[in-house]
Formats: structure tokens, sequence, C-alpha cells
């Protein structure tokens, strides 16, 4: 039987033959009797970098004090990306002189503020610059040792006016640390909120920690933004890098999380709080009704450390790491799955990264010691196809601006066989050791590689072709697979998949100047329309796709004017509606009358041998039956910026009523969402999805311009 896949391309040879003309109406066949392997709802990924993320529900910055504490201006941080930007900072109350950071009575970390105090002026530390809602309760709580005669005066402070605050007064200091409950109420909206701890009277007290969240917080986590995920369908969650796991030692997660030490964060030059750990993430996956996806570190990380981590997680009760984890609070194992080895380290920039002569020894390690724990696990190999290469070292070559990175001379693009070609050496060197292939594609949906410049050039062409970018790479992909099969019969039969485990597209344009792409607005359907397309290139080829994680997957929700989550963007509408239609369903065989056609770019770099999409161009249909076969779901994007018309012709099923129509376009007027206060969300209004009920399953669509429309409708 031939899959959906082949059906496709046979046709799309025909109608070339034939002589099909894009001018021609549409049409689109869609053959029932010709069904694929259900589409898992592990497509439907979110990935969350680093650790502590825009889930977790603190306000405060650097609430463990990573950093020194002074009135002085701070020094800018050296090396890294450097894309986590300025954090808030702790500043003295009083002179600098009364506050010192005491490495010997240190309460986590390397060392803890050491106060001292007089009986008239008040000393301690403050916060600012805290979002803060009129009427919202608020819950945290200080860690404090000082002397008998100190009286600490912890404030929530939301104005100006001496009435503008509320206090909260601890008089019962001792030598040991304590922690003390807090609780407030905001009296006005701000955004200029601030948290004092000071004190008066005499001796001196140590702040050994400090927490403000939402009193409405769900076990740590931005209830809003926890209803919201679920309900979208989030349902596998990528957790803790990214960049981020090659530095990255999960032991430091664990227990008390007031206890646990703050870490500079080397992928992103940033701090990290280690407030979310191993057993918060497995809490976060439960309240969203997601598979959980580990990644380990194998860049600076070491078999041994994998092996104590899976026994952390899946191991018996009576295992060493599972009594770890059972005076943590959590006796029963997690069992969990599905495991990362490690993320891009075929890169340079990667912390640990080793040559790829190397490398697949490594990986082989760590997998035989964590399947000496737990046998049952899947494996996600960290690979990259060459043209995956290919792109990335243009990338990187062309901007410029990431120290550590890799430049290099040879020209694009590189050639399997080679030491480019990482996926290929894994496959080689490690295939006993791989359940899937774990492969990373970003694009620029507005530039185009051009082989003789070697470089991005403005591809100037239609929104119909720039949308396609990202689901060209994708098949792209699967182009890499049939050559390995070609080189290496032995894979045959091994079952191994695809987990697109990072994707995004990216919107930028060529800058005259040099340097970085700079942004690039656009239509605001573009990245809308690329993801659909990128998620109808996964549903065709659900035989080889175990999994697909967006990078922006837990960042497309809309947040109002004080960063809370209200809705989604139009990206995450794409990802809810695509989910609760096609999520476990049988793709079934579309065929049509128009061929995609190829667009500009650089062949295995930004360009497949055949174009991605259905033969129905200048639209991309996708169409398949629910995992009962009693219902049939058909999804249509039109990239063009006019109305496209469309038949659609059913075999193998008849439509059994009305139908329903779910349709995403941009509002009138809108333009490119802006970047929000809230980290990973967008301020604006939430997008909208229009609903409404077809008195017959449609036979002829109208589609709107830069449009996805998804119908679905009985069938017997």
């Amino acid at each position: 039987m031939h899959s959906v896949r082949q059906w496709f391309l046979i046709s799309a040879l025909v109608a070339v033959l034939a002589g099909a003309a894009a001018a021609q109406p549409v049409a689109a066949a869609i053959d029932a009797t010709r069904t694929g392997q259900p589409i898992t709802k592990l497509i439907f990924g979110g990935f969350m970098e680093p650790a502590t993320t825009q889930v977790w529900a603190e306000m405060l910055s650097d609430r463990k004090f990573f950093n020194t504490i002074s009135s002085l201006p701070s020094a800018a941080p050296a090396g890294g990306f450097g894309r986590r930007g300025p954090q808030r900072r702790w500043t003295p109350v009083g002179a600098d002189e009364f506050l010192g950071m005491d490495r010997k009575n240190a309460y986590v970390g390397e060392w803890s503020p050491l106060i001292r105090l007089d009986a008239a002026t008040p000393h301690g530390i403050s916060q600012s610059g805290i979002t803060l809602r009129a009427g919202r309760a608020y819950t945290g709580r200080v860690v404090m040792a000082g002397s008998p005669g100190a009286r600490v005066d912890v404030r929530l402070v939301w104005g100006p006016n001496p009435g503008d605050r509320q206090t909260v007064t601890i008089q019962a200091l001792a030598a040991n640390y304590a922690r003390f409950p807090l609780k407030f109420t905001a009296r006005a909206d701000t955004t200029e909120g601030r948290f004092e701890i000071v004190a008066t009277g005499s001796g001196a007290f140590h702040i050994g920690a400090a927490s403000l969240m939402p009193a409405d917080n769900v076990a740590g986590f931005k209830a809003a933004t926890i209803r919201l995920l679920k309900e979208q369908g989030i349902s596998i969650a990528r957790w803790p890098g990214g960049n981020f796991v090659s530095a990255y030692d999960w032991r430091d997660g664990l227990g008390n999380a007031d206890k646990r030490p703050p870490r500079r964060e080397l992928a992103w030059n940033g701090m990290e709080s280690n407030d979310m750990g191993i057993d918060d993430f497995m809490t976060f996956c439960r309240l969203i009704g997601a598979e959980p996806y580990i990644a380990v570190n194998s860049g600076l990380g070491d078999a041994h450390s994998a092996a104590e981590e899976i026994e952390y997680v899946n191991g018996p009760v009576t295992s060493r790491m599972g009594q770890l984890r059972a005076a943590n609070g959590h006796p029963a194992p997690y069992g969990v799955n599905i495991w990362g080895i490690g993320n891009e380290m075929y890169g340079p920039w990667q912390w640990g990264h080793m040559a790829v002569t190397q490398y697949p020894d490594k990986h082989n390690l760590i997998v035989k010691a964590m399947r000496k724990v737990d046998p049952t696990i899947k494996v996600i190999a960290s690979s990259a196809t060459p043209e995956e290469l290919s792109w990335t070292y243009i990338e990187n070559r062309q901007l410029g601006t990431f120290p550590g990175r890799e430049q290099v001379n040879d020209k694009v693009p590189f050639a399997f066989g080679t030491k480019y070609d990482w996926t290929g050496a894994l496959l080689q060197r490690s295939a006993d050791y791989i359940d899937y292939l774990g492969e990373h594609f970003y694009g620029y949906p507005n530039l185009a590689v051009d082989a003789g410049k070697q470089a991005f050039v403005e591809a100037d062409d239609p929104l119909a072709d720039r949308v396609r970018r990202m689901s060209n790479k994708v098949q792209m992909k699967f182009e890499a697979w049939e050559e390995y099969l070609k080189r290496m019969p032995s894979l045959k039969g091994k079952g191994i998949k695809f987990a697109f485990d990072e994707w995004a597209p990216r919107n930028r344009s060529v800058n005259p100047s040099g340097g970085a792409p700079a942004p690039s607005p656009g239509n605001p359907m573009l990245n809308p329309m690329t993801n659909a397309l990128v998620y109808h290139e996964f549903f065709r080829h659900s035989d080889m796709v175990a999994l697909g994680v967006a990078t922006g997957g837990m960042g497309t929700l809309a947040m109002d004017a004080w960063g809370e989550a209200i809705g989604y963007r139009m990206e995450g509408l794409v990802i809810k509606v695509l989910h609760d239609h096609f999520a476990g369903a049988l793709p079934v065989a579309v065929t049509g009358n128009s061929p995609q056609r190829a667009i500009k770019g650089t062949l295995w770099v930004d360009l497949p041998a055949r174009p991605s999409g259905s033969p129905t161009y200048p639209l991309d249909v996708f169409a398949a039956l629910s995992a009962d076969r009693k219902k049939l779901a058909i999804s249509v994007v039109n990239p063009t910026e006019t109305a496209q018309e469309c038949s659609l012709d059913l075999t193998g099923v008849r439509p059994g009523g009305g139908a329903t129509l779910w349709q995403l376009t941009a509002p009138a007027g809108a333009a490119a969402a802006a970047p929000g206060p809230g980290r990973g969300g967008f301020a604006g209004p939430p997008a909208t999805m229009a609903e409404r009920s077809l008195p017959q399953a449609p036979g002829r669509i109208t589609l709107p311009p830069a449009s996805i429309s998804v119908y679905e409708f009985d069938v017997i």
C-alpha cells in the first residue's frame, strides 16, 4: 500500500505531465480509503528554556541573592549570548556601609545579605519595578535570622504616599534562620511596585531568601497560564533546555526551593534560581495534562549523572535515588518515557561541544547507562542533517553576533558524509542507541539563501512563497532520511523516527548596513500560516514524526498591560484548532490539479528537491478522519493576499449532515504583535477565531485572503 505522502507525489507527477496550470481553479480530491498512521498528539508540544520560565509565578528577581547588593550601577555581564536582558535588582535602603554580603553564615548559595541596625533609621533592601493589581492578594515568605533586638518590617508598596503600602512586622528573630509567611493585598494598579525588607533596633539581621507570588498561584505556577496552556492542547513539554541544559546540573533543583542554590547560567549569561526543578516540572506537566520530555546534560554532563537522574525520576522507592525522591515528597516513580540526550551538540556554542568524531561515543555511553536503569525509555539524539548545518553556518557567518559560534570558510551546501553531517555520523555509529532523531529547524520566511553570495538575501517574493520556507525545511528532513536509507540500508526496520523538538520562524529582513537582520513585522498572518503549513507537513508524515515541540509553544499567549495571560495570539490559536481536530486523527490522501512550485533558495540549504505541500497550489489542503472514522476534518491554508476558490471532491465517505467551520484571519488593520511586559508573552488583545455552522458539508469553498480554515463534518 502506498503511503499518503507517496500518493501525493504520484498525483503531483501526473499533474505536471498533464501540463496542469496553476491558473486553473483549484480542485482537491480527498480519498478517505487511503489512510496513514494516526497523528500523535505529541506533535503539539511546548518548549521551556531555561529551567525557570515564564510559567513560574515568582515576582521577585534574584530572590536568593546571587548578586551582591549595592547602590552602584550593576556591571554589564560579559560573554554568553546575552539574550536574557536586564533583571530587576536589589538596592540598599539606607547607606551602603550598613549592608554586607556574609559568606560565613550564608543561608544558600555563596553569601547572604547582612544588615547592621541602628535604633532610629531603617536599613535593609528594596526591589522596585514590580507589577501589582488593585484588589489582588499576594503571598510570600522571607527567611531571616538576627539579633533579638531587631524589628523587621516587610512592605509591599504601590504608591508614593504613606498609606500606599502594607506592612508585615516581624519581631521574633533568632540566631538560626527561620521562615516567616507574608500576605498582602494591593490597593492600586502599578508597574512600579516595591518590595522592602527594612529594620530598626539593635544588632544585625541576615536575609536568606524572599518570595512573592500572586495568591492564586497553582503550586507556584501562574494560574491563568496553566489554564490556557491546558485548553490550548499542549500535549508534551520539553524541559529544561535548549542551550541551557548543556551546563545544567539537575541536582541543583531538588528539595526545599529556598535552599536550592542560585547559579550563574552559562548559556544565556544570566542567573538561574533553580526554583523550578524536576519535581516542579512534573507537577507542571500534570497540571496542563502534558507528556513530560526531559533533556539530560550531554555537554558538561556525564553518563553517571544521567543514570542517577533517570533513577530519581523512574526508579523504585527502594533505589538510592528513589529514596531521595520520596524524601522530597514524591514516593511513586514518575514513569517518564521520553528523554533527550543533550541539545544541539553539533554546535560550538554548546558548553561541552565535541567533534563529530567523538560525540557519538559519548551519546552511546549515556544511553547505555540510562537504559541500564530503565530499559523502557525512548531516547532522542541531538542530530542535525547537512542542510540544517548549512543554513546554521550561513546564519552564523552573516550575523557574527554570538561569541563562541564557529566561523567556517567551507561553502554551503555541505555534503552528506562530511564533518557537517552530524545526523549521518550518529546513525552510522549510534543507531542502536537512538529511538528518535532530535532535529531542530529555524527559518527566515522573508529571506532566501543565495548560493553565489553564500548569504541570506531579501527574497522579495509573494506571501504564498514566504510561508512555505519553514515547511520546505521539514520536507528536506525526509529527503535526508531517504539519502540515509540509501547509504545505510541497515537502518530499515529499526523504527527510528523524527522528533522535531525545536522549531520556529524568525521574522527578519536583511539589514542594509550589514550585521543582524532587521525586524520585519510584515503580514500579521505570516507566522500563523507558516506554522500551520509546518503542522500540515508533520501530519503528512505521521508514520515518521514521533513528536514536535514548537520553540514558542509556551509563549503564544496574549498578555494584558500587566503581563497577565488573557488569551491566545494567532500562533496559539493555530496550535489549538489543529490539536482539537487532528490529534489522534488518521490522515487521508489529498490529490489535486495544481502542483506546488519551487521558490527562491539554494538546494539542500533552504530548498528541498521536491516542494512541500499538497498539489493544490497556491492553497495547502490537508484532511483526516477522526480515530473512530465518524468525522472528517479538512484544513485549508490560503497563503495569498487574495480570496481563492477550491472544490472538494470526496471519495470513500459521504457527508452525514451539516458542517462547522473554524477560521483564522487577521483583524482589519492588524499589525504584528509587539512584545509585552511578560517574558514570552505579547501585549494586546487576544486573537479570535471565527466559528460558524454550515447547513451542509462544503463542495466548493471560498477562502479569505491570508487565512486558515478548518471544516469538520460527520461522515457515513
